[in-house]
């Protein structure tokens, strides 16, 4: 019978224990995706948009990483982590913005709650950015 990670004998939440486990090199990819309006669409030109409140992309890459970097505050029962590395990249894909975000370390777990988080908050401000437009 299958068992859930985070569920302890007594049937209650709890930390995964990484403790006997060996450190290795950890990598995770996740993708966002935001479908834009075509009227909104159009009004991309360029490797950015600017509006009032900012360029769009590079706050969106900034937000990424922040997220990524503070998930185990954001999510229970994350182990925190010192990230080696994490990239945020945005590209326009027929009216859509596409949002990757890759995230590396060396520790005992995985990091794909940091991959997943840098791209939900990246796409997220995304979307914070354009509503206006």
């Amino acid at each position: 019978m299958a068992k859930l990670s985070h569920i302890d004998a007594q049937n209650r939440p709890t930390m995964v224990d990484v403790s006997e486990k060996t450190a290795s090199d950890r990598e995770a990819h996740a993708r966002a995706r935001v479908r834009l309006p075509e009227e909104v669409a159009t009004l991309i030109s360029g490797d950015d948009i600017q509006t009032k409140k900012g360029p769009v992309f590079a706050t969106a890459i900034i937000a990424g990483v922040m997220a990524a970097k503070k998930t185990h505050e954001l999510i229970p029962f994350c182990h925190p982590l010192g990230l080696d590395n994490c990239k945020v990249s945005i590209e326009m894909d027929a009216g859509d913005v596409v949002i990757d975000c890759r995230c590396k370390v060396h520790h005992k777990t995985g990091v794909e709650m940091e991959a997943l988080t840098g791209a939900s908050v990246a796409a997220l401000t995304v979307y914070d950015m354009l509503k206006a437009v």
